[in-house]
């Protein structure tokens, strides 16, 4: 499990949610993958939905005289609810009961659907944005404790040398273990401006290191893009949030004006567990020019919607892959599924997590909500994708790859073999055996999805005519 911290935000209303992650629309927030050490929440894919009324009547159906509430059914309630109040072998109060009565008759619903309290919104609200309090690092817990995964650029723990693979051993002083691993964890997080003691030891050493830091304002940035080699970009995508959409267009902008028009495209989405339904429409619109993102349909006229892309593709047509896995949910399925109907993109990878289904946040007052499934969505060949999934167009395993031993090699070319005649257009300096084939074993050893999608892409982008290219 991971833990993430962030800050509360502003209003939630409705959204889309995968099961552990989740999507929203317009005004809507879901949540995602944890991603700093002060906070403890499983990912839920994220789609936006536009606001919800929060007083939306039922369809009339409902209020049909035959699926009333019949007074033994509310006695057999109160018998059980004094039962449990008078009998357990613990006392609980009321507030309790009431509120596990709550959870319960929504969990009994789906996997989605929950009552949240105030923390619960301000759980969701932080995912949405991607802004927290907290030190910067994703945290893990393993054995019992607490293992960074990695810090933040530019926060309190990169400041302070936190490293991936380094362990928490004390907070404020107090030894972390199983029985207090997540009360411990829970002290990660704190307003900004607040102190806390952390005590550490670095990977492969013995030596506890004492760090005082202060708690801040940290803001995730949810996309990252980079050029994989000369022409073909690496788009990642780890969630989205309220600014995924445009803060990809700005990325991906100032790559092409540095390195010109590029010949293809990655978007890695694996593990993306979902995020804001807006987002997700966004992101697809970026390099669609027409066509159908995503439809929702539901009981009330609100959940029945259709987004459509506008003209404008950033990347120009050139070629796409999508990388997706298990854990790709929710708005990144909406993302997968839009570029994979309007054939725009290729999907690589495994087959996708299966959520296509959309939450709604009704406010039951400022501090209380209620997050309720309220439609399912559809790809834009009209295909539902809940509880199947995406399959890609190749598949491809997880595996991981080792280059293969190999005893010297004496000659390996003409170049090799004594009183060779030169090459009369050789430029002085050049290395023949320079290839690419060493760059491609150290991409393939590292990743090799990615590898396999970079000599994919490169295929496709040769088969595109002389004057796109």
């Amino acid at each position: 499990m991971r833990f993430p911290t962030r800050n509360p935000t502003a209003g939630l209303t409705a959204l889309l949610l995968a099961a552990p992650l989740l999507l929203t629309v317009p005004h809507a927030h879901a949540q995602s993958t944890p991603t700093d050490s002060t906070s403890v929440a499983a990912p839920a894919p994220p789609v936006d939905l536009p606001a919800t009324d929060s007083h939306a009547s039922a369809p009339a159906s409902a209020s049909s005289s035959s699926d009333q509430v019949s007074l033994d059914d509310i006695r057999n309630f109160s018998r059980v609810y004094e039962v449990v109040r008078q009998a357990y072998v613990e006392k609980v109060d009321n507030k309790t009961l009431m509120k596990a009565a709550i959870t319960g008759m929504l969990s009994g619903l789906d996997p989605h659907s929950e009552y949240l309290d105030k923390d619960g919104l301000t759980q969701l609200s932080e995912d949405t944005t991607g802004e927290y309090s907290g030190l910067g690092i994703e945290v893990l817990q393993v054995d019992g404790g607490l293992r960074i995964v990695s810090p933040i650029d530019d926060t309190p723990a990169a400041r302070a040398g936190i490293k991936a693979g380094d362990s928490i051993v004390k907070i404020n002083g107090t030894l972390i273990d199983p029985g207090n691993v997540d009360e411990m964890f829970k002290q990660l997080r704190g307003k900004p401006g607040s102190k806390i003691e952390l005590t550490i030891v670095h990977d492969k050493s013995d030596k506890l290191i004492d760090l005082h830091l202060v708690r801040e304002n940290i803001a995730v940035s949810s996309v990252k893009v980079r050029e994989l080699e000369p022409g073909y970009a690496y788009l990642r995508i780890s969630q989205f949030q309220e600014d995924t959409a445009s803060d990809l267009d700005r990325k991906l902008g100032e790559l092409i004006k540095k390195n010109g028009a590029q010949k293809g495209a990655v978007l890695d989405l694996r593990n993306n567990p979902g995020g804001l339904l807006t987002a997700a429409v966004g992101v697809s619109d970026a390099f669609l020019d027409s066509g159908i993102i995503v439809t929702t349909r539901g009981r009330l006229q609100d959940a029945n919607m259709s987004f459509s892309a506008h003209p404008g593709d950033q990347l120009n047509g050139a070629p796409m892959i999508v990388l997706t896995n298990n854990g790709t949910a929710s708005a990144a399925e909406i993302v997968s599924g839009a570029l994979k109907d309007n054939r725009r993109a290729l999907i690589m990878g495994q087959r996708t997590f299966g959520k296509g289904v959309v939450q709604t946040v009704l406010p039951l007052d400022a501090e209380h909500a209620v997050k309720i499934t309220t439609a399912r969505y559809y790809t834009p060949n009209g295909t539902s994708i809940q509880a199947e999934g995406i399959k890609p167009d190749i598949a491809l395993a997880d595996l991981t790859v080792n280059k293969a031993d190999s005893g010297p090699v004496l000659i390996s070319s003409e170049a090799d073999l004594p009183n060779h005649l030169a090459n009369e257009n050789a430029k002085t300096g050049t290395d023949i055996n320079d290839d690419g084939s060493a760059a491609d074993g150290k991409l393939a050893a590292s990743d090799y999805a990615l590898s396999q999608a970079l000599n994919v892409l490169k295929g496709m982008a040769l088969r595109q005519s002389p004057a796109r290219r």
